[in-house]
């Protein structure tokens, strides 16, 4: 799925990012402890987060998602931003509570991997 589509659908708001109509999301992971998404997300996920420090950029450019999405109307530092926009890492913001945002996307057909 298109992140476009993702971020037309759930509202988002994209605070960085490029090509946001070529970069593809292949599933979600949602957490806030760094070494568990570390451990447990996959390569183009969509990562569901309330972390706002830069730490989150260096996470996902390990992992290689797709995306950052920093949750309950929270904005990332601007270190943060600063750093992802180096990394060429798309972040964006939501105004809705992870639990309702991972369930719009589970609804769109982006899952989780085992």
């Amino acid at each position: 799925m298109k992140l476009s589509e993702i971020i037309k659908k759930c509202n988002l708001h994209v605070v960085c990012g490029e090509d946001l109509e070529k970069k593809e999301v292949s599933g979600g992971y949602s957490g806030d402890l760094l070494s568990d998404v570390m451990a447990n997300s996959k390569k183009g996920d969509i990562w569901i987060t309330l972390q706002i420090h830069p730490n989150i950029v260096a996470v996902a450019m390990l992992k290689e998602l797709a995306a950052i999405v920093i949750i309950n109307k929270r904005m990332p530092e601007a270190e943060t931003i600063k750093k992802a926009e180096t990394e060429g890492l798309s972040i964006l913001t939501c105004d809705m509570p992870a639990f309702e945002l991972a369930g719009v996307l589970y609804t769109m057909g982006v899952r989780g991997k085992t």
